[in-house]
């Protein structure tokens, strides 16, 4: 079975105001210092419709900027992002189903290429599609005292999309992918930096902090060609099909 069968079943950028915190049901975008925080909720944070709606209209908000600020995601003390929200794609038709997830995955490709440096806070556990929008980001910081990186697809029954499969081998080292895609392994923070899936670790009050050090520290990049060097530097990813496409 693919994840359009059976889904996770683990628990205009300019007129942003600084320091303002803007709300989009769960989601909620901040900009400060040349650095946009998106939090993505405050509980198991789950994605579903509208939280694919918020996150991708943010992003063409952001992308609409004259100099897009750099990105840090950022979850809940419970939850990076757990995957996909099983009921709600439950509910719906196949088809329907199945765009839900094309969405998702249009997603991560926009994360992946944003024209701006791009951070994933993981403040807690990051499973199945959470795990993959982390590692469609060009850094992570991983809390360290709480919270797994794994890809529980193998324990649930599923094959990856192809263009999952892909963006996972892009963005971990052949032995982590191997293991994290054939064990379902649930990796802790220091063991995620030592496989190289994170690049650093930190305590819970400072992991969002570290991202928007690290994020600062990559800003300042012509955002055209900074888009156009990903785009090229993952051109295989992003030819990978996509559902329909």
């Amino acid at each position: 079975m693919r994840h359009t069968e059976v889904m996770n079943q683990h628990a205009g950028g300019s007129d942003l105001q600084k320091q303002s915190e803007q709300p989009w049901g769960s989601v909620t975008l901040s900009e400060s210092d040349g650095v946009a925080v998106l939090r993505l909720g405050d509980g198991l944070n789950t994605v579903d419709g509208s939280v694919l709606d918020a996150v991708l209209a943010l992003l063409d908000r952001l992308e609409a900027a004259e100099v897009p600020p750099a990105l840090v995601t950022v979850g809940s003390q419970r939850a990076y992002c757990t995957g996909y929200d099983l009921e709600f794609l439950a509910g719906l038709e196949q088809h329907a189903m199945e765009f839900e997830v094309e969405r998702s995955l249009d997603l991560l490709a926009r994360v992946l290429t944003y024209p701006g440096a791009t951070v994933a806070a993981i403040s807690g556990h990051a499973f199945g599609y959470g795990a993959m929008l982390a590692l469609a980001h060009d850094q992570r910081v991983m809390r360290a005292d709480r919270g797994w990186f794994c890809l529980p697809e193998v324990d649930l029954g599923l094959e990856f999309q192809p263009f999952q499969l892909a963006l996972v081998r892009a963005r971990m080292t052949p032995q982590a992918a191997h293991r994290a895609i054939t064990t379902g392994h649930r990796f802790g923070a220091a063991e995620a930096v030592a496989a190289g899936i994170v690049e650093e670790v930190a305590e819970l009050e400072e992991t969002e902090r570290r991202a928007c050090e690290l994020a600062g520290e990559g800003a300042g990049k012509a955002p055209a060609v900074l888009k156009a060097l990903k785009t090229a530097l993952y051109a295989e990813v992003l030819a990978a099909p996509r559902l329909g496409r």
